[in-house]
């Protein structure tokens, strides 16, 4: 493990036995349908890759604390534990890892076929700055996109306000206080040969089942 704390590539997630919360940010449009329907439906389209993320700093970060044009309601998304990981069991890295990939075309071979797309990404701290481990994040699609939408998600949560609010305390200097209203992300519990397969770091006593 290298010298700071927490694993370089380790799923942090707020999980309970059966599901997981994951985070995604959209037009006010399609976040308010899929919020009456309790899941995804037009204007959202199934045709297009769409992105999870387990990490609320992250998906902050990317969202711009749910300001950016076209992320302006952030939603929090629970979704089945067997649903998450059969999208592991099925990701290709978006990039050619060498180490991984016997070659760059046995590579892009395999995430052509892939319905999901697997990115480690710096984490980010409260502020929003890059830190030396790194969050995971999924792109969907194609048979992926159509589980997700109709068999894994089990509830929808605007938390949009829940963005401002943590934004608010940040440049106030507050970070603390943000802190603590930031959900709780401990380590997901990966079956060892998954963890393997989607590169994470080792960690003592991994589950093998």
């Amino acid at each position: 493990m290298e010298k700071h704390e927490v694993p370089v590539r380790q799923i942090r997630a707020a999980h309970d036995a059966e599901s997981l919360t994951v985070y995604q940010a959209y037009p006010v449009g399609i976040a308010e349908a899929a919020l009456a329907a309790g899941t995804f439906v037009a204007p959202f389209k199934r045709e297009r890759m769409t992105w999870i993320k387990p990490s609320f700093r992250w998906m902050m970060y990317r969202s711009g604390w749910g300001t950016k044009d076209g992320q302006e309601r952030v939603l929090a998304v629970r979704i089945s534990r067997a649903g998450f990981e059969w999208a592991l069991a099925r990701a290709c890295l978006s990039h050619w890892d060498r180490e991984r990939h016997g070659s760059a075309a046995e590579w892009r071979a395999e995430l052509k076929a892939a319905p999901v797309r697997l990115q480690w990404d710096p984490e980010r701290s409260t502020r929003l700055g890059a830190l030396p481990h790194r969050a995971l994040q999924l792109g969907l699609e194609r048979e992926a996109v159509h589980r997700y939408v109709d068999e894994w998600i089990v509830g929808l949560t605007d938390v949009t306000g829940l963005a401002h609010e943590v934004h608010g305390l940040v440049r106030a200097g507050r970070t603390a206080e943000a802190d603590a209203l930031i959900p709780a992300e401990p380590a997901y519990p990966l079956p060892e040969a998954l963890a393997a397969r989607i590169g994470a770091t080792p960690r003592a006593g991994a589950a093998a089942r």
